[in-house]
């Protein structure tokens, strides 16, 4: 070989371990990218998973917002899901409490856990729920179904470009790993 050819040997070498060190810390740098990037334009509508404090707000009678109740079951959910009301007129800074029914349709008892989204994701940091089945995994018996509700208020700081809001759960099966705790 001559020492040309090993020159350009090496700095192929080089030039291909200086991208696959790059490509690996762009790899490692993803997660907190994305959640900049769905902050700052408000997608993925992350939810808090945790309780509000019931608060006293001052009703916004002179506005009126819809907000949307959507389910979903993942496919290896064996359920029945939905909203009792599919969509409601609220007015901001009043509390609402509005029922999900659940049914387990195995003979075997099951453990599963909603997942909340919400839409506008901007919308997410004033919707506030006090109560939620989303909070904790919650388990069926055999065929048992039952209603859960959920209480929540919009704070009247959101913006009145906010029209509608949808509120989204998607129920997961978390049976196996509830076993295996």
């Amino acid at each position: 070989m001559t020492d040309e050819l090993r020159r350009k040997n090496a700095r192929l070498v080089r030039t291909l371990l200086l991208v696959t060190i790059v490509m690996f810390g762009f790899g490692f740098a993803l997660v907190p990218l994305y959640d900049v990037l769905c902050k700052v334009t408000g997608l993925n509508g992350k939810v808090d998973t945790t309780a509000a404090k019931e608060t006293g707000y001052q009703v916004d009678q002179s506005r009126e917002l819809t907000v949307e109740f959507v389910t979903a079951l993942n496919e290896s959910a064996p359920m029945e899901f939905r909203a009792e009301t599919p969509k409601l007129k609220i007015h901001p800074g009043q509390f609402y409490t509005v029922n999900f029914y659940a049914q387990n349709k195995t003979d075997k008892p099951m453990v599963a856990q909603a997942i909340p989204s919400i839409s506008p994701g901007l919308a997410a940091e004033y919707f506030k729920k006090t109560e939620c089945f989303c909070f904790t995994e919650q388990k069926f018996k055999p065929r048992e179904g039952r209603m859960m509700p959920v209480r929540f208020v919009v704070d009247p700081k959101i913006s009145p470009e906010h029209k509608t809001i949808t509120l989204a759960y998607t129920f997961f099966d978390n049976t196996e790993k509830a076993e295996k705790q």
